[in-house]
């Protein structure tokens, strides 16, 4: 082709389209060496291909079906009582209990208390499991830990008995460092000697602020809000047991399962104010100098955990070493490879024209090129599903190229313009009926809490995506163009 041709070419805007989106991909990923001199680029990689841990968690709760002839607010309270937990009801036929029961236990309770237990499911309703998934992300991102997911796994009932956190970048020990704890925070106030009464739980607090320093005192503190119900509750309970006539003798202590994180009295001011009045905004003094605001950093991660409203157990674990990490990225980019030119030797056995093979190949490229651009820009972690979904997008871009080239040379020769129009037409319509079919097959993965299929569901619908909307246009100029020569 001669310069007129390509500029011919390049100037139609499915190609430049094209040729935009490349660029742009390549500018997301930036491809560049680091300090070291090894390759580097803006994608993220998960767990398969770097080091970094996962570790899945047991809700340990009950969502139950229920019917009783009493009143339901009497039978429910009744029943948390007897039980010794806290319950949520969901609707009239079913609750949670947020504490572990087997169904015998449930059985006999609820019958006692004039009830029947219908149903019986381990775990908790969406609802408490999306507050539980808040609560676990703010506590890692306020342990500043990079590339970290969160997802619960629902069943068909819409019950989720599990979580699974994946931490990119630290290994085991950290890992049940940072999520393997229960997390439950609460306030309690002293009353005599050793003994503590509860105030408020973690769940009452509203916002915490980063920890500050006073410039009077030199003083490290932390500041944070309580909402309208944890604001009357920690009231009550101050002039309840004296901590606002006496507050040296009844400190208030702030413990993380079961272990004292904070503890100190209230100052004069605040216990005054606590006699008439409720207050929401509190600081929390942890002292001067280093030892202060290292104390400082640590309370503002315990009081941003909040409490997780169920007790959890680890259900399993697992980890990624780092040599092992880079063996598998070796292995993927040789198996991405591999696989274009096995696609390569199949087209070129096939139309024994490079003329034909090397558009289609490079084609086939530009839409891997363009989902690894989109993989970058929007932070999305290449872990190994993803990865096969990238191959799955190599094969069925291929497919779809040979029925356009097919089509075209449907007489073997080349059309005239306008029958090549209504030639191309046909084959994008064949092929956009095969793309709806490949996305209404993907979207049940997508949906679905099957967190290690979505990146492979995702990826290949976006693949189709744009093949049908941006490269099988530019392709279909690009090879009348070249078949006509």
């Amino acid at each position: 082709m001669n310069a007129k041709e390509i500029k011919t070419i390049v100037s139609d805007w499915r190609v430049a389209v094209l040729i935009i989106l490349i660029l742009g991909s390549l500018i997301a990923i930036y491809p560049h060496f680091d300090e070291n001199g090894h390759l580097a680029s803006n994608l993220q990689y998960g767990l398969d291909l770097q080091q970094g841990a996962w570790i899945q968690l047991e809700l340990r709760a009950e969502v139950v079906g229920f019917t009783t002839d009493r009143p339901l607010n009497d039978f429910v309270g009744n029943l948390s009582q007897s039980l010794d937990a806290d319950m949520e009801l969901i609707d009239a036929n079913h609750i949670e209990i947020r504490k572990y029961f087997t169904r015998e236990e449930l059985e006999a309770k609820f019958s006692e208390q004039g009830g029947t237990l219908t149903s019986y499911q381990e775990g908790v309703s969406k609802d408490s499991a999306a507050h539980i998934k808040t609560i676990l992300e703010n506590k890692i991102n306020s342990m500043g830990t990079k590339d970290a997911k969160v997802n619960t796994l629902a069943g068909l009932n819409n019950v989720v008995r599990y979580v699974r956190i994946e931490l990119a970048g630290v290994n085991m020990n950290e890992a049940q460092q940072i999520v393997g704890k229960q997390g439950k925070f609460e306030i309690r106030v002293q009353t005599t000697g050793n003994q503590s009464e509860h105030v408020v739980f973690g769940d009452k607090i509203s916002s915490v602020q980063v920890p500050e320093k006073d410039l009077q005192s030199g003083s490290w503190g932390v500041s944070f809000t309580l909402d309208s119900a944890g604001a009357a509750e920690f009231q009550d309970a101050a002039i309840k047991y004296g901590a606002t006539d006496d507050p040296d003798s009844h400190e208030l202590m702030m413990i993380l399962d079961n272990v004292t994180v904070y503890s100190a009295p209230l100052n004069d001011r605040l216990a005054s104010s606590l006699k008439t009045e409720q207050v929401r905004q509190m600081i929390a003094s942890t002292g001067t100098g280093t030892a202060g605001a290292n104390a400082a950093t640590n309370l503002e991660i315990h009081l941003r955990a909040g409490a997780l409203p169920v007790d959890v157990s680890i259900a399993g674990s697992g980890s990624t070493s780092a040599p092992l990490g880079e063996r598998y990225k070796a292995m993927v980019l040789l198996a991405g490879v591999l696989a274009l030119l096995m696609v390569a030797c199949v087209i070129y056995y096939r139309y024994r024209e490079p003329g034909i093979v090397l558009p289609m190949v490079l084609i086939n490229a530009s839409e891997v090129l363009i989902l690894l651009g989109f993989i970058a820009a929007i932070k999305f972690q290449l872990d190994l599903p993803t990865i096969a979904g990238l191959i799955a997008v190599l094969g069925t871009g291929i497919d779809q190229l040979v029925i356009i080239t097919d089509e075209i040379l449907h007489e073997g020769k080349v059309p005239s313009p306008n029958l090549y129009l209504k030639r191309l037409a046909r084959a994008l319509g064949i092929i956009i009926a095969a793309a709806a079919t490949v996305i209404i097959a993907m979207v049940p993965l997508v949906l679905m809490d099957l967190s290690t299929l979505k990146g492979f569901a995702i990826i290949t619908i976006l693949g189709v995506l744009v093949g049908v909307i941006i490269t099988r246009p530019a392709y279909g100029k690009i090879i009348m163009a070249i078949l006509s020569k």
